[in-house]
């Protein structure tokens, strides 16, 4: 049976990646970006004043000259305008503005008096050297320096960035298309009566939520009954339709768990099925004849949000173009004993040690149905086969909950 990271080396080998698009500017937010973002002029474009206040020539406060006749008033969005001639010449200019061709240095409002068309320094002269209250052309990007590389989901910072630069459109992942299906007859919707014998579906919700949170939204939710002919009728026409299937339940050894078969009768090809792991053992991943990437999850709700995270969550980011993320490390406030000869995927709780470390104390749920137990826990971490005490301290890598 394969390790936790045999079985995601796996599903990443076999994950096509998604189509490129074109996505106007606006609609691009958490989309994954495809392509570099360069400067396409100097940023800033030109000296851009930073304070309100009165541009001059550094080397006229040098040689004493304290009092300075006005010229005039360069606004942000006007031309630049250029500094006469004479050493006690300056301009009076506004936050954003061009700096005036000539000037070197802004004299804020608050170090001056001002009486008509003079203007005299009061405050300290030592700060105003060349250079001071200016913003200089080139001094954040170079023109055709990539600013944002792609594999990077694009947020307001980078959104930023493009629009400076004059990107209406970016090159970005398709969306994909996301089917969720959750499997059992024993399962109702949330709003409808249930019976004793019944249980409320919840699996698809909570992958649908995290799904978008993850910037996938849309994903479209299913039920099969534990029936083998509609199992087989409608899988076909989810396979044909969607670029991702992710189910839950019907994937061990049980007597009703039809799901594998079928998948195999509809020409999905079976990657993997198990991972020596808990929670998430009965892990099942394949891949269509069309390439679509089928996650058939536990039907357990704290091993189907496991290997969401494990998995699928990674997969996706992965066919998106996204640069790969290494879990952090955290260390273990307590210690961990796991008997059982298989990866411990442990929900815990982060707080931060003495030495600013973070730390990790165990949270487990009281059971694999128990989802309810995962409120309060921050992610989890994953502690090997091999061995089955860890101490505390021990370094482990922790997977958030997104």
């Amino acid at each position: 049976m394969l390790t936790p990271a045999e079985a995601e080396k796996l599903i990443l080998e076999a994950v096509a990646p998604f189509p490129r698009e074109d996505c106007p500017l606006a609609s691009a937010h958490g989309r994954a970006l495809r392509a570099e973002i360069r400067a396409d002029r100097d940023l800033p474009p030109f000296d851009r004043v930073t304070m309100d206040g009165y541009a001059l020539r550094a080397v006229a406060l040098a040689a004493g000259t304290r009092a300075f006749r006005v010229e005039s008033v360069q606004a942000a969005g006007m031309r630049a305008f250029t500094l006469g001639a004479a050493a006690d010449a300056c301009i009076e200019v506004m936050t954003g503005a061009v700096a005036p061709v000539g000037a070197d240095c802004v004299v804020p409002y608050e170090e001056t008096q001002r009486d008509g068309a003079t203007v005299t320094i009061t405050g300290r002269v030592e700060p105003l050297i060349r250079g001071h209250a200016l913003h200089a052309r080139g001094s954040d990007h170079r023109a055709g320096e990539v600013i944002v590389r792609p594999g990077v989901r694009l947020t307001g910072r980078e959104i930023a960035v493009a629009a400076a630069c004059g990107c209406a459109t970016l090159p970005v992942s398709h969306a994909p298309r996301i089917a969720v299906i959750s499997t059992g007859d024993e399962l109702v919707e949330t709003e409808a009566a249930v019976a004793p014998h019944q249980i409320r579906r919840s699996n698809d919700y909570a992958i649908r939520a995290t799904l978008a949170a993850a910037g996938y939204p849309g994903a479209e939710r299913f039920h099969l009954r534990d029936v083998r002919h509609e199992i087989e009728h409608r899988l076909w026409h989810i396979l044909a339709e969607f670029d991702v299937v992710i189910v839950t339940g019907g994937v061990s050894k049980g007597k009703f768990d039809h799901l594998p078969a079928e998948l195999d009768r509809l020409g999905v090809k079976r990657l993997l099925q198990g991972v020596a792991q808990r929670p998430g053992k009965p892990l099942w991943f394949g891949v269509s004849a069309r390439r679509t990437p089928v996650f058939a999850l536990p039907g357990n709700p704290v091993s189907a949000f496991t290997c969401l995270h494990r998995y699928v969550l990674p997969a996706l980011a992965h066919a998106s173009g996204l640069a790969p993320e290494t879990p952090s490390l955290v260390a273990l406030a307590q210690p961990v004993i796991f008997k059982p000869k298989l990866a411990y995927l442990l929900p815990v709780k982060l707080s931060r040690g003495p030495r600013a470390e973070v730390l990790a104390t165990p949270d487990p749920s009281n059971t694999s149905g128990d989802f309810a137990g995962l409120i309060g826990s921050d992610g989890f971490v994953e502690l090997p086969a091999e061995p089955t005490e860890f101490p505390a301290g021990t370094l482990a890598p922790f997977f958030p909950w997104r």
